[in-house]
């Protein structure tokens, strides 16, 4: 396993940031959600990918810029790990793909697993497709009891959001690679977005300034700083 453990893209600086809110604000919104309550988190987690190309590697994968992507070198599967330092509740899990540009390199086959290691990885979804082009959605129906239109497990067209929507609770997420069209070797992915719901965000659309409760080990529920950003020594 090849470890990479960049978790901040080359967009930003890790030395600009000088606190927990600073770090916070770097996180991305998605504007899209009538009210702004969703947090792209990636830069919550470290990154490991099985092989990659020199130049091809995590910091590529994390670029914003699509021109950029994650090279495999070596046989499939082909693993992308992703690490967070706590406990996360995700909604919404895509992956970017382009079949113009990538051709053979473009993946047909992928399935996608989560737990609470790397050891105890179990598999909620799988997407089959041929020639996608843009972001691909994952769905995340079962995971925890929720709705999601779309029914079937890892389909993404048809679906809304809704208020028991389902969420994903995991401290790690796999991607793995199983076919590319063609049968291609090596697989390009030049984007993976991770969501999860701020719920500091209240249904204005504005922080409501209090703390976020979530079930201790013991089983108690605890207030926690959910999206805590962990001090780097």
């Amino acid at each position: 396993m090849v470890d990479h453990t960049d978790t901040l893209p080359p967009t930003l600086d890790a030395s600009s940031i000088d606190s927990a809110t600073d770090f916070d604000d770097a996180l991305t919104s998605d504007l899209s959600h009538p009210h702004h309550s969703l947090r792209e988190i990636s830069l919550l987690a470290s990154w490991t990918v099985s092989t990659f190309k020199p130049g091809c590697g995590v910091p590529a994968l994390l670029s914003p810029s699509h021109s950029l992507f994650w090279q495999s070198d070596g046989p499939q599967p082909h693993l992308l790990t992703i690490h967070f330092f706590k406990l996360v509740e995700i909604v919404k899990l895509k992956v970017y793909l382009d079949f113009e540009l990538d051709e053979s390199y473009t993946p047909t086959k992928m399935t996608f697993a989560a737990g609470m290691g790397e050891y105890d990885l179990v598999e909620f979804a799988e997407w089959k497709g041929e020639q996608p082009r843009g972001w691909v959605r994952v769905g995340l129906g079962g995971c925890s009891g929720g709705r999601m239109n779309a029914g079937e497990k890892g389909t993404y067209e048809q679906y809304q959001e809704t208020e028991e929507e389902d969420v994903l609770r995991c401290m790690c997420l796999q991607v793995r690679v199983l076919e590319n069209h063609q049968n291609g070797k090596d697989t390009h992915i030049r984007g993976v977005q991770i969501f999860s719901r701020d719920r500091r965000v209240g249904g204005n659309g504005e922080r409501d300034g209090g703390a976020v409760k979530e079930f201790r080990r013991d089983g108690r529920l605890g207030e926690l700083e959910w999206m805590e950003v962990p001090e780097l020594r």
